[in-house]
């Protein structure tokens, strides 16, 4: 793989920016975040005071809110989208991106069931919260799914004129789950920033293998990329 090769699109990062940026900075956050976890957590004093003080912010509306979008991070938000765009991406014979849409968000999943276990975090008992999770807290699932899902989109769109909306609108839902996370109990923070960046890693890791930038993927109409 030639890491300097810039890409064919205007105000796309060179290979060698994404590998340092996308792929280097996040796993090295990543990596000192899993090593204090591993040590009981003693250097991440942070944690529990901005969890608690998000919990200080509850109200009814808020848990509405809160009940409502959380969900939207896994099966009920993330599915549907991945399934359209794949049949627009089907429909339009474009295999690189399309392999690229499937295998991420699965091996996000791998990832992310593999990293729970190894490091069996119990998850947040500061409070009582509504409908208490059985599994492991480290990294968050609801973090890291909705993150390979923004970077993902953010992939596909960048050749067109979306691709500021895509990552924009992304930026703001991936937050929202995050927060949605940390408001019910049901993570640290360093839970919800961990899931984050080893979706962020791990989605440009395989952006950069399979390239699905490399050949037309304008996703909204034709004719909006030119070579």
């Amino acid at each position: 793989m030639n890491l300097i090769k810039f890409s064919p699109y205007p105000l796309f990062p060179s290979h060698l920016t994404l590998f340092l940026m996308g792929i280097g900075l996040p796993l090295a956050i990543f990596l000192l975040l899993a090593s204090c976890v591993w040590n009981q957590g003693d250097a991440l004093v942070w944690d529990v005071p901005l969890l608690e003080a998000i919990h200080a912010t509850s109200q009814p509306l808020l848990d509405t809110i809160a009940l409502t979008i959380t969900p939207l991070g896994v099966i009920w938000g993330i599915l549907p989208v991945l399934a359209g765009v794949g049949c627009a991406l089907l429909y339009q014979r474009n295999w690189r991106s399309l392999v690229y849409i499937v295998i991420t968000p699965l091996g996000s999943a791998l990832l992310n069931r593999l990293f729970k276990l190894y490091f069996h975090r119990p998850r947040p008992q500061l409070w009582e919260v509504v409908s208490p999770t059985v599994s492991y807290a480290f990294p968050s699932g609801h973090a890291m799914s909705s993150a390979t899902l923004v970077v993902v989109l953010s992939v596909i769109a960048w050749p067109t004129r979306w691709r500021w909306l895509t990552m924009i609108g992304g930026g703001l839902f991936m937050v929202s789950i995050g927060w949605t996370r940390l408001y019910l109990g049901k993570h640290y923070p360093s839970d919800v920033l961990a899931g984050w960046l080893l979706a962020i890693a791990w989605s440009i890791t395989l952006m950069l293998l399979i390239r699905p930038y490399s050949i037309k993927t304008a996703l909204i109409s034709k004719g909006t990329v030119k070579t």
